[in-house]
């Protein structure tokens, strides 16, 4: 996989039973960018080692008088120096391609395994904590993938230069052999400390960015009652935190760092005292002196990859755990598609509440607690996030259809769409049968002066449609972002429209005439919309009052006004004191005609 070929056509199907295990599944399905970076480091590492023993046989030769051996040294030396340059500039070239291969890969499964759960991600992992697996836990993890073949090729450059010592000068060999192993697992003990310091940091950090989009998000009414400032601190006390724990954790990646420069610096003084007693006997040349003395030196350099792998994995695995947690959720009611890709028809069925939409009909559902109001527009969707009674379409269980076939079957808009940034013909460029044009889905969510808002916005624009719409519309007014999302929603014409409040933050005039486009526009259409607004209850075929999770009336507006109290109540607005006095009055009206007719 090269990077021009990114995106993967397929991100494969990750193993997410634990940190560890996923970081292996991504490596093994690098497999090959990881050869091809180990056979560049090995090149590498080895032509950098190469140059010790180059400049131990010219400095021999020097001293024994031989050009001819100072020639094939320098030339020995000139093909080290370009197997360093080639291997270092490929090296380079694969690793980076592994790396931001690896974060794409796993960028791409969490992408679709946001638009697999939907709204049921945020619900079961918080909004900042996604952010963060999203962005920083995936450089880490690509960090650590990369990093494990330069490590392999620094590993196996040093095992070569311990064995080539101990052929080369076998007295000095075996101080370098049996020193070098130390210093690679002298910090082993400072690793769990360091790793602890760096999740308390990366906890600490996913809580300041969950504050800060929460802070972002809420800026307008924080604004509105005063309370930025104190939101503000809040954020500022948690990056105080943030900042803290990164200095600690610091500190302890500090004391590793000055652990790998001390103990190589103090078996380089073991090396050079021990080689010179050597040279004083004569059981050495100067030349096998410089030559163990310079390939010492050399591995400071591989040897500081053990460092490297250590930190890698100490910041990579607990960021795969956050990645695997979240690439393991399913949906609790997902059977992986038992029934064939086909989209059913007919009746729209929650056995659980006893609601019943018909087909080809605009069914409105009054519910008195708008969060059980939610999560039956999420559950008639099919795939909800809780597990439950299956919603059946057409007699047909929708939990049992592939997850695209229930959503292409039935579309359901939640009382906060979000609006993408970028231009409104963007906006509203979705997945669509085409039987309902823009303009047409425009004019029944009444969107006629948010197109005027947008051309007086941008002058220089000639189509209102080419206007480019802020991050989450925060540009437009609640009530404009509503009808826009109201629009979008109905240019794709699905088979059932589900609707939940599309009308709160608009005003009596624009909800009627949006009532009425809507009825115009999906005739014949399913339509299912969660409202306790007159003026759209009054355009309904059908109205269904539900209470207390069942269905307790059904009728029409008027008529479910004049006969159900609980219906008017919530309807209404009406009071237990408002209702006792209305009842009160219907007595006495009632006596007096009795009166009047005796």
């Amino acid at each position: 996989m090269q990077i021009h070929d990114l995106p993967y056509p397929d991100p494969g199907v990750p193993d997410a039973r634990s940190g560890p295990r996923f970081l292996w599944w991504l490596g093994r399905n690098q497999l090959g960018g990881q050869l091809r970076a180990l056979a560049w480091g090995l090149l590498h590492f080895a032509s950098v080692a190469a140059l010790p023993f180059c400049v131990g046989l010219a400095v021999q030769a020097v001293v024994e008088g031989s050009g001819t051996r100072l020639a094939s040294a320098g030339g020995l030396l000139a093909l080290a120096c370009a197997g360093n340059a080639l291997g270092d500039t490929f090296l380079h070239r694969a690793a980076v391609t592994n790396w931001i291969t690896a974060a794409a890969r796993v960028q791409q499964l969490l992408a679709r395994k946001a638009a697999h759960l939907g709204s049921a991600l945020t619900r079961r992992v918080a909004a900042g904590e996604v952010v963060a697996v999203s962005t920083g836990d995936v450089e880490k993890i690509g960090w650590f993938v990369e990093a494990v073949s330069r490590f392999t090729a620094a590993a196996c450059t040093v095992v070569l230069v311990c064995v080539a010592l101990l052929l080369y000068q076998p007295a000095l060999g075996v101080v370098v052999a049996a020193g070098l192993p130390a210093l690679a697992l002298a910090v082993l003990p400072l690793l769990p400390r360091a790793t602890r310091r760096a999740d308390v940091q990366r906890e600490k950090a996913g809580r300041a960015t969950e504050l800060a989009s929460d802070t972002v998000a809420g800026l307008r009414v924080l604004r509105g009652i005063g309370g930025e400032e104190l939101f503000l601190e809040r954020y500022r006390r948690a990056s105080q935190e943030v900042r803290h724990a990164a200095v600690r954790s610091a500190r302890m990646w500090s004391l590793i760092s000055a652990v790998q420069v001390l103990l190589p610096g103090l078996l380089l003084i073991a090396v050079v005292w021990y080689g010179v007693h050597l040279a004083r006997e004569g059981r050495i040349t100067v030349g096998q002196l410089v030559t163990v003395y310079s390939s010492v030196m050399v591995l400071t350099y591989p040897l500081r990859h053990f460092e490297e792998i250590a930190m890698a994995y100490s910041f990579s695995r607990p960021s795969a755990m956050r990645a695997a947690r979240v690439l393991s959720l399913e949906r609790t009611t997902d059977t992986g598609g038992s029934r064939p890709a086909g989209i059913p028809s007919g009746e729209l069925h929650d056995p659980a509440t006893g609601l019943r939409a018909p087909a080809g009909l605009l069914t409105a559902v009054v519910c008195g607690d708008p969060d059980a109001a939610g999560r039956l527009a999420e559950r008639l969707g099919g795939h909800p996030a809780e597990p439950g009674t299956p919603v059946l379409l057409g007699g047909v269980p929708l939990d049992e259809l592939p997850l695209d076939s229930a959503r292409t079957a039935v579309l359901v808009q939640d009382k906060d769409p979000v609006l993408l940034s970028g231009s409104l013909r963007a906006l509203l460029d979705v997945p669509a049968s085409g039987g309902v044009s823009a303009r047409e889905a425009l004019a029944a969510a009444h969107c006629g002066d948010v197109l005027d808002a947008l051309a007086q916005a941008s002058p220089t624009a000639g189509d209102p449609m080419d206007v480019r719409i802020t991050e989450r519309g925060r540009s437009l007014s609640g009530g404009q972002r509503q009808r826009l999302a109201l629009a979008r929603s109905l240019i794709t014409d699905p088979q059932v429209l589900v609707l939940d409040e599309p009308t709160s933050a608009v005003d009596s005039h624009t909800e009627a005439r949006i009532g009425e486009g809507l009825r115009n526009l999906r005739a014949g259409r399913t339509t299912v919309v969660f409202t306790s607004s007159p003026l759209l209850l009054d355009r309904a075929d059908r109205v269904v009052l539900i209470h207390e999770g069942r269905v307790e009336a059904v009728g029409t507006h008027h008529d479910l006004v004049r006969s159900e109290p609980r219906y008017r109540s919530v309807v209404t607005r009406e009071t237990d004191d408002e209702a006792a006095l209305r009842s009160a009055f219907g007595e006495i009206d009632a006596i007096r005609e009795i009166e009047e007719t005796a």
